[in-house]
């Protein structure tokens, strides 16, 4: 059994929340799953896929009232409905809107726990009429991050505590539980964090078997593009197609000449934008200046686009690089894949992501805020990595002031004045800190 973040945050949703909850994410994440396994703490837990059952989709889409709502739910309802031990699960929602118009409602009149989730909600919530503000809260799942990987792999919590325990410290850490760690990454690229992916690896070991499954999913997102999106499909799955090499080339910028010599932003907007809701691709837009907030400085149409999952990636590549970036090859160019991973990784946690690019100072990789500051993260593949100018270039700017700077790379952790180098693992340590007091209040005496 896979054991999710997620858990823990729909466990502590419901213990301190009477709302309603709709999980969001990409296709084939894990959020089915994780939400039955969570229904197993309920006395009963009833589930309606109106994919599945579209008569279910159609009673609620004719109900007339809200009483009209509750007395059809339990005429579906395939297991009993007992009032306040009973979890209701609605699942592609996408295709019954009425039922999230009707949460308020159902929320309400309190008898029963709901959680909501689908697919394509990125692309589809718009259509959503009169969401549930109040009533409804969301949470966006992620295939597994690398911690959740690494615990699927049978990394024990003692190890991962001192590894926590070596970055909060700045401290190396232990150099043989280190190059284990590298060695577990390197496997994190090739398999990834879909669940089906990282279920047929541990079950058998089988690189094969697990980029039979990758393709599969990648099969179905294309799929989905042509389903949803018949307008713009050819211009979407050509965006989808050219991520790998774009991310292959020197600047890793993505060029709309690659697609069409004529090609203007303003006619593939909309499929950049479809990928990006659709949870299948991770857009890093660039930033004018290193400085908060970084949203600001923002291009629009000018950013990097990473797959939303690693494996994928490298599934996409030639056959056989997979062992090749594995046993850590000579011969191979892990840039990409080792940006993709952060990518991925520093989105999972929450962090919206920009790069830095200017002709004068050189480019960064990644720009995130963090506790009101501006972190440069720099990715690095190669035994090369305490070569980055563009970092130092900022980093000397006394106009950007920036306190601390990120060196991801294969070697273990060590800092040099303000910049820190650490396993390129211990991403997964990034947290992201608010700048805001939680608590303030003014005091308007002299007014009174």
């Amino acid at each position: 059994m896979l054991k999710r973040k997620i858990d823990e945050r729909l466990r502590r949703h419901f213990e301190t929340s009477k709302s309603a909850l709709l999980v969001t994410g990409a296709r084939q994440i894990g959020k089915t799953y994780s939400v039955r396994e969570f229904g197993k703490n309920f006395r009963s837990f009833v589930e309606i896929n109106f994919a599945e059952n579209p008569d279910a989709a159609d009673a609620f889409k004719t109900a007339s009232s809200n009483a009209d709502v509750l007395l059809r739910l339990s005429a579906i309802a395939a297991a009993p409905l007992i009032k306040g031990e009973t979890l209701i699960f609605f699942d592609e929602v996408q295709l019954c809107p009425e039922i999230v118009t009707a949460i308020k409602f159902l929320v309400e009149e309190g008898s029963y726990r709901y959680i909501l989730s689908g697919s394509l909600l990125g692309v589809e919530l718009h259509d959503l009429r009169s969401e549930p503000v109040g009533y409804m809260d969301v949470i966006e799942m992620f295939p597994l991050d690398f911690e959740e990987f690494a615990r699927c792999a049978g990394v024990s919590e003692t190890v991962w505590g001192n590894l926590r325990d070596a970055w909060s410290r700045r401290v190396p850490a232990d150099a043989f539980v280190h190059a284990k760690m590298m060695e577990l990454f390197r496997l994190y690229l090739v398999v990834g964090g879909m669940p089906e992916a990282v279920v047929r690896y541990f079950e058998s070991n089988n690189l094969q078997k697990v980029a039979e499954a990758q393709r599969a999913i990648l099969r179905l997102y294309k799929r989905d593009i042509t389903r949803y999106d018949r307008g713009n499909k050819l211009r979407i799955e050509e965006i989808f197609e050219l991520i790998p090499p774009e991310l292959n080339a020197k600047n890793k910028r993505f060029i709309l000449k690659n697609l069409n010599e004529n090609a203007k932003f303003g006619r593939y907007e909309n499929g950049f934008l479809w990928l990006k809701n659709a949870g299948v691709a991770l857009p890093v837009y660039n930033v004018e200046e290193p400085k908060a907030p970084l949203l600001l400085a923002r291009s629009r149409n000018l950013f990097k686009l990473f797959q939303s999952d690693v494996g994928l990636l490298a599934c996409q590549y030639a056959e056989g690089i997979q062992l090749k970036i594995i046993t850590g090859s000579d011969d191979v160019n892990f840039g990409a894949v080792f940006e993709n991973a952060v990518a991925q990784e520093l989105t999972a946690h929450g962090f919206a992501l920009y790069y830095y690019n200017s002709k004068k100072r050189g480019e960064v990789d990644f720009l995130v805020e963090s506790g009101g500051n501006v972190l440069p993260v720099e990715v690095k593949s190669g035994k090369s990595y305490a070569t980055h100018r563009a970092l130092a270039n900022i980093m000397t700017c006394a106009e950007y002031a920036i306190p601390e700077a990120l060196v991801l790379c294969g070697e273990n952790l060590r800092r040099e004045g303000k910049i820190l180098y650490a396993p390129v693992y211990m991403a997964a340590f990034l947290a992201k800190e608010t700048a805001a007091p939680e608590f303030y209040k003014i005091d308007l005496s002299a007014l009174r």
